[in-house]
């Protein structure tokens, strides 16, 4: 792979990796809040995770700087557009699709009680 190329991608990567931190950390922070009773900021939260579920969703459930990172490389495992182990990269969206689900279960259950 050329060396522009191979920049390219890591800026990719690293871009990627970078925007997955921001709503996993989102996404964690998300019952931690509901938990202090800040709910306002935890639905805040929601609603920007929710977003990107939106914008997976309309993408046909993959990241938009994925077929941009495969322009790049012909590698195709589950990590190659991201800096995470492949077991993470693999099970991204059942891992945190279900502690997202369960944050805003909990975030309603304390806006109502």
């Amino acid at each position: 792979m050329p060396a522009v190329e191979s920049r390219r991608l890591f800026s990719i990567k690293l871009l990627h990796t970078i925007v997955w931190a921001f709503f996993a950390g989102c996404i964690f922070a998300i019952p931690v809040l509901a938990w202090q009773r800040r709910l306002m900021l935890a639905s805040v939260l929601c609603g920007v995770v929710l977003v990107e579920v939106l914008v997976l969703a309309l993408n046909d459930w993959h990241c938009p700087l994925t077929p941009v990172a495969a322009h790049y490389t012909s590698d195709r495992r589950d990590n190659f557009d991201i800096f995470l182990p492949e077991w993470i990269a693999r099970y991204n969206k059942e891992i945190f699709g279900g502690l997202y689900a369960a944050g805003l279960i909990y975030v309603a259950y304390s806006w109502i009680r």
